[in-house]
């Protein structure tokens, strides 16, 4: 059937609840790309991130029977995917990337990375993707408690409150982690990390 795309998520999801394939198929085909970013943000990792948003579809199917239709697909995936990437960071001890080089021989402490300044350089493009690589590689240094709470917030638009289901953390505690995560991430973009 061709018409999958053009078919509302909830009628997707309620035939997809019926086990007919192809409205998942179509489910995954609108939110694989949005998912991949999400745990890309998370990990760091291409070949990762691309198992871990095929297994959060997995999840999600082997879940959909008690998924409530009347909800946006979107966000609930999204948070298992969430999930499913901080388990991986977990279980993998994942380093995060230091912004200091190690220390010489001779010296005592290690040297300090500066993050070029490109804000003088006249292609706008460059400067974009310049931005973008230093913001990711940012991010990709904090730990991973606080990568979550900055992916939900600021590129999930989460509530505070979603975040804190999501999280399994009570609101206080997101709170002050995504005002410790701003100001990390503030500190590592302006080179005093």
């Amino acid at each position: 059937m061709d018409s999958w795309a053009g078919l509302p998520e909830q009628r997707l999801l309620t035939l997809a609840q019926r086990g007919v394939a192809d409205a998942y198929g179509e489910l995954v085909r609108r939110y694989q790309g949005e998912l991949y970013n999400v745990v890309y943000r998370l990990l760091g990792d291409q070949h990762e991130s691309l198992d871990l948003t095929q297994e959060s579809f997995v999840q999600a199917y082997n879940a959909l029977a008690s998924f409530d239709t009347s909800r946006p697909f979107g966000p609930w995936i999204k948070r298992i995917a969430t999930n499913l990437a901080l388990n991986w960071l977990q279980r993998r001890h994942v380093l995060t990337t230091p912004l200091t080089r190690p220390a010489q021989p001779g010296a005592e402490e290690p040297e300090e990375l500066a993050l070029p300044d490109v804000s003088t350089e006249p292609e706008r493009v460059y400067l974009a993707g310049e931005r973008h690589e230093l913001l990711r590689q940012a991010l990709l240094a904090l730990p991973p408690h606080y990568r979550a709470v900055i992916e939900l917030r600021h590129f999930q638009e989460l509530s505070y409150e979603e975040i804190a289901v999501a999280l399994k953390l009570p609101l206080s505690d997101v709170k002050s982690n995504l005002f410790r995560a701003r100001q990390l991430l503030r500190k590592r973009l302006e080179g005093e990390v």
